[in-house]
């Protein structure tokens, strides 16, 4: 994704973080229903208790949400995935062109570079937004319409009920499912993009622009949801069980081969699909423009003064 703006200038990594974080954030708005499905579709199967609301499809799963528990539930857990996006993406998108520079050593990025990048950034990157992450899919994941009260009312509710009946560490549950889903997330989605936007840009097929953003990112989100639903499926379950529940990853992993099948690894798949692959066209067209615009801006100013 290195490159001058239309401008002439290179984006300072200061503008590379600001603008993917505030990309992210604006594809999480658009996207968030889809990704509420997504959680909801992932851990069907968990509860066997009869009147527990049987979710089929994406649209039937946002249509039953908004019917059964209101539209706002499909938004349940937003202000966590907004502060997900401010930690996490801001760091593994905006990070990335300064990793790949460092990994090629002042030479020209080979494949092998851009996957270093990706794999550093998206390790970094989760560390660090962890937390947020197991807020967002506890809220996305509970349902008042069986079983006792809902286990949180609130975004920072939840952060000061997870840190207090299980500990800080428990803010970082499913850190390793999370760590092997965004390692395969990060270096699939900006390797694939990176990729695809050079071969297009390169051999003149579509210019440096929004056609070319789109069709590079739609690819990406194929390519990583692929490979990453079953890592997301299982960290999905893991990072949503009650204490007890499953005593490791690799158990939660078993559980649900066992129970359900391989299929189960791939519940969801649509909804991920479809949320990935808009989510990062959404992202990746307005983080390219408004690089653009925020440089255009800095020069401008700078000519001012």
């Amino acid at each position: 994704m290195t490159g001058a703006t239309a401008s002439g200038a290179h984006p300072t990594t200061g503008v590379k973080i600001f603008s993917a974080g505030a990309a992210a954030c604006l594809a999480d708005v658009v996207t968030f229903p889809l990704d509420t499905a997504k959680v909801r579709l992932q851990i069907q199967g968990e509860c066997r208790t009869s009147s527990a609301v049987k979710y089929k499809g994406v649209l039937g799963t946002i249509t039953t949400l908004a019917k059964t528990e209101g539209p706002v539930k499909l938004y349940s857990g937003l202000p966590a995935g907004l502060q997900r996006q401010m930690s996490f993406a801001s760091l593994r998108i905006g990070l990335y062109d300064t990793a790949q520079e460092f990994f090629s050593a002042g030479s020209e990025a080979t494949l092998g570079s851009k996957i270093l990048a990706g794999l550093t950034t998206g390790g970094v990157a989760v560390f660090i937004g962890q937390p947020t992450e197991v807020v967002k899919v506890r809220l996305q994941a509970q349902s008042h319409l069986h079983g006792p009260q809902p286990r949180y009312t609130g975004t920072y509710n939840a952060y000061r009920i997870i840190a207090t009946t299980e500990g800080l560490t428990g803010l970082w549950k499913g850190t390793t499912p999370n760590l092997m889903r965004n390692v395969i997330i990060n270096c699939t989605e900006l390797v694939t993009y990176d990729v695809m936007k050079g071969v297009f840009v390169n051999n003149k097929l579509l210019a440096d622009d929004l056609p070319c953003h789109f069709v590079s990112a739609l690819i990406a989100g194929f390519c990583t949801t692929l490979l990453s639903s079953p890592v997301d499926v299982v960290k999905t379950r893991f990072v949503n069980s009650s204490p007890g529940q499953y005593t490791s990853v690799p158990n939660c992993a078993m559980a649900m081969f066992t129970k359900e099948g391989p299929t189960a690894f791939f519940k969801g798949f649509v909804p991920s699909f479809l949320r990935l692959a808009s989510w990062n066209v959404v992202m990746f067209v307005c983080f390219e423009h408004l690089k653009r615009d925020l440089m255009k801006s800095r020069q401008t100013v700078d000519c001012a003064t």
